[in-house]
């Protein structure tokens, strides 16, 4: 792995911290220590589980594509992942900011953007080790 990958995924495992931190947060929600309604509730819980999860698996995803006989493509389209990570989690809390709000707003927008960002770097990725794969014999 190059310095440049070794450094990123150091910092992007470190945002793990941040997102079990946010446990705490969502723990203050689910006690009712921080009003929020359900529609918050519900895009909260969503927010939360979505950073875990893809933090991780875009982790995973830049780990396989770092083989020699991946092309530059790949490594390049598989960090949407990552990309994902960051856009559909803050759909989610952005969009329901505010007291009591009874529909989510614009930054909506954000979800399926990381949803495609999701797809197309996982698809992408796929494609690549089976490339990978196929150099190698």
């Amino acid at each position: 792995m190059s310095a440049a990958a070794l450094i990123t995924s150091g910092a992007v495992l470190l945002t793990v911290v941040g997102i079990a931190y946010g446990g705490t947060f969502m723990l203050r929600v689910v006690n009712g220590a921080f009003p929020a309604n359900e529609l918050q509730r519900s895009y909260f819980r969503a927010g939360h589980a979505h950073a875990g999860v893809l933090v991780i698996l875009g982790l995973v995803v830049r780990l396989l594509l770092d083989q020699p006989t991946v092309p530059d493509w790949g490594r390049l389209l598989g960090d949407l992942v990552l990309l994902a990570a960051v856009l559909m989690p803050a759909g989610f809390f952005l969009s329901v900011v505010g007291r009591d709000p009874q529909a989510p707003n614009r930054l909506r927008v954000l979800i399926p953007l990381g949803a495609a960002s999701l797809v197309i770097g996982l698809v992408a990725a796929g494609v690549a080790l089976i490339v990978g794969g196929l150099a190698i014999g």
